[in-house]
C-alpha cells in the first residue's frame, strides 16, 4: 500500500495530482485546510491537504463511503448460548488469514496510516473502506463512546490493508469483536466466584434487582448445588419483601428482614453454616448520596462480601454514570445489565466497563427464573454489541 500527501491551491487540483501520480482507484483518506506561505506569520494563503492511498497488488482498491450517510447495516443472527458462544470465522470461506504475514515497508505504511487516522481527531473527516465505514457506523448505533470507536478504526483499517483490502462485513465484525474481547481482557467477569461468602446486590429502583437476585440464587442452588440464604433490607416495599418470600418458599431457602445494622448482623450470624446469602437492598433514588448513605447503615460492607451493582441497558448512560459515582465509597466488584431484551441498544455495557474498569457478572433478557440469565464475558459483551447474538 502506497500513503501519500499532497498540497494544493484547490481540490480539483490536489484530485488532479493524485491521479496523475496513483491514478483513479487511490482511496481519498482524509482531507482539509491549511494554510501556507506568507511573510511573518503575514499574507498566508488557503490551501488544500489530501492524503491518498492506493495498494499497488489489488486490481481495484476498495470502495469508500462517508461515514454521513452510510449504507444499513446487517446484523448476523447467532443465538446466545451463554458463555460457550462461539464467535471463531471460518477462514476457509474467506480465504483470509487473522495474523496475514506482511512486509516491513507494508507495516511502516499502515502505521502512517494510522497516525494520520490519530491526528484527524475522528472518523468523521474521513472516508474510509465501505465494510469498515458501515461497522462503525453501527457501532455509533450502539451509542459505543466515541473514542473507542476512533480506537477502533485503526485497528480495522491496518487489519483491512494486511488482508488485502478483500475483506467481507463479517470479517470486519470479527476483527471488530476480537478487538473489544482484548480491550475486556483485564476486567473481571463471570458470575458469583463463590470466594465471598455475601453476595450484595445494590442500584437504582426499577432495575429488577429482586428478580435478578432469585435468578442468580436459583443457579448457586440448581446449578451449583450450594446452601443458599436471603436478606432482605428494602423495607420501605412490602411488595418486594413479600416477592423475596416467595422465591425463598420456591427454592426452600431461609429468608431474614433486617431494618438496621443489628439486625443485619444479627442475620449473617444465623446464616454462617450456609454457603451463600444473597442480600437484596432498596431500590431508590441514589443520584442522592442521603440514600447510599442510608444504606451504608443498614450493611456491614466490611463483612466479606462481593457487592454487584445492577443497571438496565433501556437506562441513559449518564444517569448510570452519576449512579455508579455515587456509589464510589462501595467496593463494587461488577456490573449487572438488566433488561437486554427490552433494548436493541448495547454500547452503554462497554462505555461503563471501559470508563470505571469494572466488568460484567451477568446480563438478564426476561423476567423468567430461573431462566433469562447469561454469565457475562468480554466473547459475550462484544457479540452482543457488534450484533452477533440476537437475544429474543
Amino acid at each position: 500500500m502506497k500513503v501519500k500527501k499532497y498540497t494544493a491551491s484547490s481540490m480539483p487540483e490536489a484530485m488532479k495530482q493524485v491521479r496523475s501520480e496513483l491514478g483513479s482507484d487511490a482511496v481519498i483518506l482524509n482531507s482539509r485546510v491549511v494554510q501556507t506561505g506568507g511573510f511573518m506569520g503575514f499574507f498566508k494563503k488557503n490551501s488544500i491537504e489530501v492524503i491518498a492511498a492506493i495498494d499497488p497488488d489489488t486490481e481495484m482498491a476498495p470502495k469508500t463511503v462517508s461515514l454521513d450517510k452510510p449504507k444499513a447495516y446487517t446484523q448476523p443472527s447467532i443465538k446466545a448460548e451463554g458463555p460457550k458462544t462461539d464467535f471463531n470465522h471460518d477462514k476457509k470461506r474467506t480465504g483470509l488469514s487473522l495474523t496475514p504475514v506482511a512486509d516491513k515497508e507494508l507495516l511502516k505504511e499502515i502505521s502512517q496510516l494510522k497516525e494520520m487516522l490519530k491526528s484527524s481527531g475522528s472518523t468523521d473527516a474521513i472516508s474510509l473502506p465501505e465494510p469498515v465505514s458501515r461497522h462503525l457506523h453501527h457501532l455509533r448505533n450502539q451509542d459505543v463512546d466515541q473514542h473507542i470507536i476512533d480506537e477502533l478504526s485503526g485497528v480495522l483499517l491496518e487489519k483491512w490493508y494486511l488482508n488485502g483490502a478483500a475483506a467481507s462485513e463479517d470479517d470486519v465484525a470479527e476483527w471488530s469483536a476480537e478487538a473489544i474481547q482484548q480491550r475486556l481482557a483485564e476486567l473481571s467477569f463471570g458470575g458469583v466466584s463463590f470466594k465471598k461468602k455475601f453476595v450484595n446486590v445494590i442500584g437504582p429502583t426499577g432495575v429488577g434487582k429482586t428478580t435478578t437476585l432469585a435468578k442468580i440464587a436459583a443457579e448457586c442452588v440448581l446449578k451449583h448445588q450450594k446452601s443458599v440464604a436471603f436478606i432482605t433490607t428494602d423495607t420501605y416495599r412490602i411488595a418486594a419483601i413479600e416477592q423475596l418470600k416467595t422465591y425463598a418458599k420456591i427454592l426452600d431457602v431461609p429468608i431474614e428482614v433486617c431494618y438496621n445494622l443489628d439486625d443485619f448482623k444479627a442475620a449473617t450470624g444465623k446464616f454462617s453454616q450456609y454457603d451463600v446469602v444473597f442480600i437484596d437492598t432498596a431500590g431508590r433514588n441514589f443520584r442522592n448520596q442521603k440514600y447510599v448513605d442510608d444504606l451504608k447503615d443498614v450493611i456491614d460492607f466490611n463483612e466479606e462480601m462481593e457487592t454487584f451493582l445492577v443497571l438496565a441497558l433501556t437506562s441513559k448512560q449518564k444517569d448510570m454514570e452519576e449512579i455508579r459515582k455515587q456509589f464510589s465509597l462501595i467496593h463494587i466488584n461488577k456490573y449487572i445489565f438488566t433488561k437486554l431484551d427490552e433494548t436493541s441498544v448495547y454500547g452503554s455495557m462497554l462505555n461503563m466497563a471501559d470508563k470505571f474498569s469494572t466488568g460484567i457478572a451477568y446480563l438478564t433478557n426476561g423476567q423468567d427464573v430461573p431462566d433469562d440469565l447469561i454469565g457475562a464475558s468480554p466473547e459475550i459483551t462484544a457479540n452482543t454489541i457488534i450484533g452477533a447474538n440476537n437475544y429474543e
